[in-house]
Formats: structure tokens, sequence, C-alpha cells
């Protein structure tokens, strides 16, 4: 749905040049132009108001207002005649229980129970902001339903004394060294009869360290430190946890909270490694404030060099940092670093969840890398796995205890078909401590500075998005489908995260368009900052692969990338990691193919071919930068058109490590054409960190020209031409601006904007000039433009703007 305000007269579109970037004036007011696939010829501009709650940005939401409201607003119960021996029985009870469940086992009890069945039935409980209160009342009165982010947080305040502790909870289980140097182990295993501590200190003896049982399913034991005051377990030994099951089987496992594990180079089972350094890595470099504008560069630490083997964090803080910040990226989304067993899975079937990879390093080779980017101003977000875990038991969270749930629902509910994976039960009070600990973690101990949310559409929905089309239709986002547990669990982490760490940035990873994803919890939403616009990249794979040039639809480009919910941030991307896998192609690989193994030379002329592909790569990650969200993000090697797939070692290629790399050392060699498009990518980049149209608002759009190809719009002071016709190029073509000849001369303008204002007796034109052009020899392209060209305004209305000008642009490339 679109924003709603004053709609404006119709107006029907003109024409217009190659990806050329102009400066102009700042508009008058801020406009959205509505695309419509269908009618590429005509369009709608609204003027965007200024809104103050969701429902009036989209009207639409108003038949799910209740569901908003019960995810988040807290319910009161107020005392009225309540005696306080009641009062504190319906508390206890309403931290585990949903009172309607509280009801139906009432019940079943002696009428001895009576006046708790009378109150217990019509009374909630929560946070009113003024302390807890009770509400009584009458048996007629209408049932609300729980209010759920709200009840969540009152139960942590209740139990555990609030949030801030609750999420350490990784200092007090799994292993921790006391003051005195004892230490001290805990674990969570309901199903468990018996729990054991064995490895490299005791000569791997499977019963002389037994846990105590305690409380709630949980285990402690401690070992008191060696005769020389130091641990009885040394840095960088084994361990395991022994479980004894009610079956009496003995397990083997790793320790859920395990912050180290590795793997000898003949076994595929990982080992639970005691990480305690004796000199710990300290931090130097506070984290960088956040970017208003994110321009993020996607990173997989393991593939992160020309060679064919698994690189390492010192690698990518020596030799990838220093190029992500000559490219210009402000972001580093860092994948894979949570443990998991199976290279080939690109980290998305975690083993250990506290563990960095220990295939890259050790934790502080991490650290360091982090803290080093830190240094340079960018900030490191973590591509976290909340949304389904490995089915590994030896050396992952699967049937820790024994049992078939644990940290998962019982299958069928907890395992994910298609993933061959479990899936967490988010109602469990230990789930949430782990997971929502977990998140701490490696904000504390790692220093990063957000996540990405990897596969929440799985979590949103009982059908996990499996076989659902997701039409946009309203109900299919609220209703039985939607899993409200999970849902909670990611309104209770951003929650969390934003209140600790404001600075926090979370991403979420969502196909299915969920309203209000990017919406505060006070609202309602699930309180990200921004949400991925997975249909961007899709839609370019689509034309390349199925339409010509000329049969390009103009319109329906315009309407994939500005087709977004208003008020909730999107990252646009062009490609990602998805599309460089095995089974797919690069953009590069789609324009050029296996003429990037012949045909790349700066030495010998462009064949029609690289000429197309060069230009194309260039003018559509251009577009997306500019007109596809309120961030960008581009994965690694991909800014300099990278050659072929990317594909991990497996049985499949003969474990090879040939296509599981990124070959930097093409841009090193300044005779290859991968150095032309790296250098158009850093100056994209560096030209938005000057101007910001990623900060701006919703550009313009006044042209969309289906005939022509021509796209033109304007954003955050910057006016963006392009001529995607492959054989026409235009003389004069008029172009619309907004700087309204009337106006008076602005210095902040003319100097701050690095445009050219004269002020004259009768009349006023201001002068453009070219910031950013595809199509100079630099980037590969054939210089046709002269950058000396003054472009002046004139006070001539044109597609729904005041002034226009006129331009000279080109086909994109020669046959």
């Amino acid at each position: 749905p679109s924003p709603h305000g004053k709609r404006v007269k119709k107006k029907k579109e003109s024409s217009h040049t190659h990806s050329l970037s102009l400066l102009v004036p700042p508009p008058i007011c801020a406009r959205l132009l509505r695309s419509d696939a269908a009618m590429a010829d005509e369009e709608d501009n609204v003027t965007i108001p200024e809104f103050s709650c969701l429902l009036q940005m989209d009207p639409y939401l108003k038949a799910y207002e209740k569901d908003f409201k019960r995810r988040n607003s807290g319910p009161v119960l107020e005392k009225k005649g309540l005696c306080d021996e009641m009062v504190t029985l319906l508390r206890l009870l309403s931290l585990y229980l949903d009172w309607r469940v509280f009801y139906g086992r009432i019940l079943q009890m002696d009428t001895m129970c009576s006046l708790v069945l009378d109150v217990a039935v019509n009374c909630r409980v929560c946070n009113s902001g003024q302390g807890l209160e009770m509400q009584y009342w009458c048996q007629n009165g209408a049932e609300e339903e729980y209010e759920l982010l709200q009840k969540q947080l009152f139960q942590l305040e209740e139990a555990e004394g609030g949030f801030d502790q609750f999420t350490r909870s990784y200092n007090s289980f799994g292993v921790q060294r006391q003051p005195n140097n004892s230490l001290f182990f805990k674990e969570w295993a309901p199903a468990a009869e018996a729990l054991f501590l064995t490895g490299d200190f005791n000569g791997w003896d499977k019963f002389s360290h037994p846990y105590t049982k305690k409380a709630f399913g949980k285990w402690e034991l401690i070992l008191p430190p060696k005769h020389d005051k130091s641990p009885a377990v040394d840095h960088n030994t084994k361990l395991k946890v022994v479980v004894h099951t009610m079956e009496g089987e003995r397990l083997y496992r790793i320790s859920p909270w395990a912050k180290y594990v590795t793997r000898e180079e003949k076994s595929v089972i990982y080992d639970w490694v005691h990480w305690d350094p004796p000199q710990p890595y300290i931090k130097v470099h506070p984290r960088p404030k956040k970017p208003t504008s994110l321009r993020i560069y996607e990173a997989h630490v393991g593939i992160a060099s020309p060679e064919g083997k698994i690189a390492s964090y010192t690698n990518f803080t020596d030799n990838v940092l220093p190029r992500i910040k000559d490219l210009g990226y402000n972001c580093i989304q860092l994948m894979a670093v949570m443990e998991h067993a199976y290279y080939a899975s690109f980290g998305y079937q975690v083993t250990s969840f506290f563990a960095a990879s220990s295939r890259y390093g050790t934790p502080d080779e991490l650290k360091r890398m982090i803290d080093v980017a830190h240094s340079m101003g960018i900030v490191v977000l973590l591509d976290v796995v909340h949304s389904h875990a490995s089915k590994n038991t030896e050396d992952g969270l699967n049937k820790f205890d024994g049992s078939d749930s644990c940290f998962f629902h019982s299958p069928p509910r907890g395992e994910h078909k298609l993933w061959d994976s479990r899936l967490f039960n988010y109602s469990s009070w230990e789930v949430l401590r782990f997971l929502l600990s977990n998140l701490r973690w490696w904000m504390e101990e790692y220093y990063f500075d957000g996540f990405r949310f990897d596969g929440i559409t799985s979590m949103l929905y009982h059908h996990h998005g499996i076989g659902s089309g997701f039409s946009g239709d309203y109900s299919e986002y609220f209703g039985l489908q939607v899993d409200e547990d999970s849902l909670v669990y990611l309104m209770l982490a951003n929650h969390i995260l934003h209140t600790l760490y404001p600075d926090c940035i979370t991403i979420a990873e969502d196909v299915s368009g969920m309203p209000a994803l990017c919406r505060g919890v006070e609202e309602g939403g699930l309180g990200f900052d921004y949400r991925l616009a997975m249909a961007i990249p899709d839609k370019w794979i689509q034309i390349l692969k199925e339409f010509k040039d000329e049969d390009w639809d103009i319109g329906n480009i315009i309407y994939t990338l500005t087709n977004r919910r208003y008020g909730e941030k999107c990252i646009a991307y062009a490609e990602s990691h998805d599309q460089a896998l095995v089974g797919d192609k690069t953009l590069a690989f789609w324009l050029m193919d296996k003429e990037m193994y012949t045909n790349m030379s700066s030495m010998i002329p462009m064949s029609a071919v690289i000429d197309r592909g060069m230009q194309l790569h260039k003018m559509i990650r251009l577009l997306t930068h500019g007109l596809g969200g309120e961030g960008y993000l581009n994965f690694m090697g991909n800014e300099f058109g990278h050659p072929e797939w990317l594909d991990f070692p497996r049985e499949g290629n003969n474990q090879s490590y040939h296509y599981a790399r990124r070959q930097f050392n093409l841009v090193d060699m300044d005779h290859l054409r991968y150095c032309q498009l790296y250098a158009f990518d850093r100056d994209m980049n560096r030209t938005e960190d000057k101007y910001g149209w990623l900060a701006a608002p919703p550009a313009f759009v006044s042209a969309k020209h289906e005939e022509d190809k021509v796209i033109v719009f304007d954003r955050a002071n910057v006016l963006f031409i392009f001529n995607f016709h492959p054989s026409k190029s235009f003389q004069d073509y008029r172009v619309a601006v907004e700087l309204p000849g009337k106006y008076p001369f602005s210095s902040h303008l003319s100097y701050n904007l690095v445009s050219h204002c004269y002020c004259a007796l009768t009349s006023i034109f201001v002068r453009y000039k070219i910031k950013l052009d595809s199509d100079e020899v630099l980037y590969g392209g054939h210089g046709r433009l002269d950058h000396n060209t003054e472009f002046f305004t004139e006070p001539q209305p044109f597609n729904g703007r005041p002034n226009s000008m006129q331009v000279n642009m080109f086909f994109f490339f020669f046959f």
C-alpha cells in the first residue's frame, strides 16, 4: 500500500543517457512517485506527509489493529477487594500460565478453589508503568488476550530481575572461572538421568566428576583449583559432557555454551576446547557511530583469498579490510562465523552458537579483526542464525539431554523438512535464555555492532514459508498461521538489543513482506532497523535470463525498485551470496559468461559481449544503489565482476577449493578490466558518502520511458539519468529538475553541494556538473561525455517538476 497524502494531477511521461549522476538542488517538498508495471507511461505523484503512527501510514492495517496491540500492550489487573493472598497467587500463576489454561486446570480441583476460579476467569496481569496493579473484571466483562511482549518482559522482571541479567547467562552457564580459580560448570539438561564431566584434566575418566542435579533441569559442578592454585582445567585442553539418559544410554556431548570448539584434521566431530588464555586480547578502538547511510560489504572469511584454501581472520584483517575501506563501504556483514561442522553449509547449519569458527583462527584473532575494522570507521554485523540449528548430536544441540526436544520442539513441529534441521521452541524459558544471551555474547565479547537475522520467514509462520507464494494479502500475515512465539522472540530480541545498545543495527531476511517488520515494538512492529529487499536481485536475474535488451520493461524495473513499505527501511542489492552460489551465476557471469576467460584484457578492443556486460554491470548497480532502498549491499568480489560461481568443497566436486575463493588478484592486474569495475564501485560509494542519498527520502522518479529506455529520478540533491537503450542516443534530451527559478541564490547550495548558482537581475540559472559517469574511460566506458559541459536549468515545467534542462546521452554499448 502506498502512503496516503494529497494526490496531485496525473501527467504523461517524457523522454531522456548512459548511467549518469548529476548534482541537483534540494527539492522543495518530498514526493514519492508510485510506479505501475502495467501502465509504465503514467504515474501518480504522492506528497509524503508526516505520520505519527503505523495505522496512519497504512490504513489497510486497521482491520488488524488488535493484533498489533496484543503483541505489545501490557494487560492490566486492578485490585478491587481482593485479599493480598489472592493477589499473590494470581501473580505467581500468571508468570507461567495463560489464564485460559489456568481456568481449565482449576476446574479439576476441589470446590475449595471456587473463589480462585471466579477471579482467574476474569483477570490478567501486566506492568502498568506505575508498578504492578491488579484489576478485577466482572464475570460478564469482555475477554482480552494476553499482550505478548509485555507479558514476556514482566516475566523476566519477576523471575530473573530483568532482561539485563537474564541475557548475561553466558556468565553462569557452561564453564566459568571463579576469583579463586575454581571452575564452575552449569548445564540445562531436563531429560537427563545424570551428568558427568570428562576430559584431558582427569584422564578422560567418565565417572569421577558428576554434576549435581538442581531445580528446573539444571546441573552444576565445581572443580576446585590445583595445589598450585591454577585452574583444574588448563587453557586449550579438551572437555566433554557425559549424559546418562533415562533409557540407560551414555552420550558424549559438547556444552551448548562452549566458547571454542575445534576439529582434528582426520576427524569429522568437533571437540569442546576450554578457552581461557592467560593474556586475552584487549580491545583498543571504540565502536564507530551508527552510519546514516548503510553501505554493506557481505563477506565470508574462509573464501577471502585467491588461494585454494580456507583463509584466516588474520588474512582478512591484513588484506581484505583495507580493500573494503578503499571501496567506501562502512559496514561488513560477516557470514559463517558461528561454528558450523559442515563447511559447505555456508554457515547456516550452526552446531556451536557461542563459538567463533576455529577453522579461520582463534577467538582473539577474530576480536582483533573487528577491532581493526572499528579503527577504520567500519561497523561489523554478524549473520546470526536463530531460525534453526544443525541436526548434529555429538557436536551440536540436537538431543543434548537424550530427548528429541530440549532446545527444540518435538517432531514433526521441531524439524524443518527442506533444511533438514531442528527448529527452536521459542516458548521455552531456557531457550529464550540461550538465544538472547547468545546475542548479548557476540555484542559484549566480540564487539559486533549488530546482526543480520537469517531465515526469519521460517520463524514467523508455522508453515515456514513452504509452498506459500505471499501474494501480499494481509490475511497472510495475521491469524493462526503466524507463529507468535517466534514473533515475540524477535520483538524481544530487538527491544533488548536497542535498549542496551542504542546504535545496534538489526536486519531481517524475510521474503514474505510481513508488515511492520521494521517498525518499533511499541507500535506492535518487530523492531528491526532494515529488511532485505529480496525481490530486487531476483528481478535482475530474471531480466538477464529471459529478456532481450530492447524488451526490458522499464516500468516494471522501477516498480520493483520502489515497491517497499513507506517508513520501513530496506537494504537494496543487485546480487548477494545467493546469486553467486553454484546452480546460479553472478550478474557478471550472466552478462559475459565464458568471454570473461579470454576477453577481459584492456590491451585488446572490447568485444560486444564484454562491452555490453561491463556497461550494464555498472548501470544495474548504480540504479539499485540510488533507487532501491535506504541501504546497499554487495557480496565480496562482485564489485569487480568476479568470474565464475561459488562452490564449497564437497563430494560432488572432489573436495575442491577452486571455486571457494575470491580472486582479488584480478583487481591488482592493471591490464585486466576488473579494476575498472572496481573503480566504479568505489567511486559510486564515495559519491553516496558525499551526498547521502541512501539516508534521504524516497526518490522522485520523473521519467521511465518505455520506448527510449530512459530512467530519470532525483534524490538527495543528485539527479540520476540512465539510458538503457542498446542502440539509441539522444541529443538535447529534456529532463525535469526541482529548483524553481523564482527562488533566490543560496550560497549553501553553491558550496556545500558543489553546484554553481548565479544570481542575475532578471532570472536565476542553476548550473549542473557531472559527478559520476559510467561511460568514463576510467570505468571501462567510451568517454563520450564532456565533463566540462555545464547544464543550465530553464523555468519550463516538465514531468511534475517546475524546471527542466537538456542533456545529451548515448546508448550504453557499441556493437
